[in-house]
């Protein structure tokens, strides 16, 4: 049994009239959504962080290069991981490269953080061909407190993830694999957007987005929801160098 249907032109156009009213209406709701983050309070970082980059040790401040925001995605990459970064997290960062220059000019630094340390994400950033900034904040508490990341006491208090470690479906067996971590070590770091301004010197927490948040999704996604045919529910991600076929 197909999984489509066929229909006469006048049917499609009808079709596509109802839904382009709906696509309207999420754009007026999208509007009002855009509106509601950018009148989010900023509040101020108080606490001294020292990340380590491939060109040393920077503070938040000094990574926002001369610009006055920062955007930064947390990669999924745990100090526990030993065969790489989440594939999911992977596909995201795949799509960076070619924005940087759009938001370099719009006074936006984008940079990619993860918890392992900076040698592993170095060797992992160049075997992705990726050119953006990758920062590594291992050893410091920048994670764990803007909730980028979990200890373990605090991941087995979220049911959702006690459930996922001691009865994993099968696709999320496979990820385990594919990162080279156990499910409670992998699924402690937290696959996030997250926003900082610099005004007068004083770095400001601005906006956080995390999983299942349809933006911390790979930008392909977004591609794939206007092909014709629909997706696999099952989550199940490749790295673009390890591809089954």
């Amino acid at each position: 049994m197909p999984e489509y249907r066929i229909g006469s032109r006048e049917e499609w156009q009808a079709a596509r009239e109802e839904l382009a009213r709906l696509e309207a209406e999420q754009a007026r709701r999208d509007e009002e959504i855009k509106t509601k983050r950018l009148d989010l309070p900023w509040v101020p970082v108080d606490k001294e962080y020292e990340l380590d980059t491939g060109d040393g040790k920077r503070t938040l401040a000094e990574l926002f290069d001369g610009r006055s925001q920062l955007l930064a995605y947390n990669i999924m990459f745990g100090p526990d991981y030993t065969a790489g970064a989440c594939p999911g997290c992977t596909g995201l960062a795949d799509g960076l490269d070619g924005t940087l220059v759009h938001l370099n000019h719009r006074d936006v630094t984008l940079t990619c953080l993860s918890r392992a340390p900076i040698e592993r994400l170095t060797a992992y950033k160049q075997r992705m061909g990726w050119q953006f900034p990758y920062v590594s904040t291992y050893g410091t508490d920048f994670a764990f407190d803007f909730g980028l990341a979990m200890t373990e006491a605090q991941a087995q208090q979220i049911p959702q993830v006690k459930e996922m470690t001691d009865n994993p479906p099968d696709w999320l067996e496979e990820w385990s694999h594919q990162i080279g971590a156990e499910l409670k070590d992998g699924l402690r770091e937290n696959p996030s957007w997250i926003a900082f301004a610099l005004e007068d010197r004083t770095v400001y927490h601005t906006y956080t987005a995390a999983a299942p948040d349809p933006f911390v999704a790979p930008y392909f996604s977004s591609l794939l929801d206007r092909t014709p045919k629909a997706q696999p529910a099952e989550p199940r991600s490749w790295r673009k160098d390890e591809y089954p076929d």
